[in-house]
């Protein structure tokens, strides 16, 4: 891949205009290769190291980064071999792109896509850390001792697992609608978690991802990240990784 300018490259990241990128530059908010960039300079995006604010940017003009909303009943694989609905047909054409994680079959809500390996790695790692935030809807009423127990760690038969915080934000008749905060992404973990304290769920949406949330995409709908929500994502692997001395 040619050389080009740094504020070209950034712009065509979805920085701003090139005149925004200069300013970036100007600002002494950009490095390359470690270094505090100038005006004029070129970078290689397959080669250079390019950060803003401290943040790695992967400059490649064919990496790609969509949230999904994904329905309940697809199942989160490029093509099913059993012929059931699958990601292919709901996103753009372009580049090939892969979830970041996983939603069971039944369950719905954000999903990031992506063709960047290193941050997905990273977004998934459960020693990151990084938020995953549900809504659950149960049948029963929590009891306090069921929530303490979700807090605290319940044992699953692949071992303990707990939700970093978890809130019951209304109740209904005999269902109940639950926040869960996760860190890590075990298959049905919430599912399971959540069956242990005798609170099976009939409903899961996953609301937020970091710092990127679920919003008001249509079910179904995909929808490009921008630069800034790139950066944010990043942004937040990294404080995870602080946390956790890596």
């Amino acid at each position: 891949m040619p050389e080009e300018r740094l504020q070209r490259a950034l712009a065509r990241a979805g920085h701003g205009s090139r005149r925004s990128c200069e300013l970036l530059i100007e600002a002494g908010r950009v490095t390359v290769d470690g270094r505090v960039a100038t005006l004029g300079d070129k970078v290689d995006p397959a080669r250079s190291t390019v950060e803003v604010d401290g943040v790695v940017l992967n400059l490649d003009p064919n990496v790609r980064y969509y949230a999904f909303h994904k329905p309940a009943g697809v199942v989160t694989s490029m093509r099913d071999e059993r012929g059931r609905p699958d990601l292919q047909g709901y996103l753009p054409e372009g580049p090939r792109v892969f979830p970041v994680g996983r939603l069971d079959r039944d369950s719905e809500g954000l999903l990031l896509l992506t063709n960047d390996g290193e941050l997905a790695n990273r977004l998934l790692h459960p020693s990151y850390g990084v938020e995953k935030e549900y809504l659950a809807e149960v049948a029963g009423r929590p009891s306090p001792a069921a929530l303490a127990a979700l807090r605290d760690g319940v044992d699953l038969e692949d071992g303990p697992a707990h939700a970093r915080s978890v809130r019951v934000v209304d109740t209904r008749g005999d269902l109940a609608h639950l926040r869960l905060v996760m860190t890590e992404g075990r298959k049905r973990e919430v599912r399971r978690m959540l069956a242990a304290v005798d609170l099976p769920v009939r409903r899961l949406v996953r609301l937020r991802m970091g710092p990127i949330t679920l919003g008001r995409i249509p079910a179904g709908e995909v929808r490009e990240l921008t630069a800034e929500e790139v950066v944010d994502l990043t942004r937040a692997a990294d404080r995870a990784a602080r946390r956790r001395g890596r």
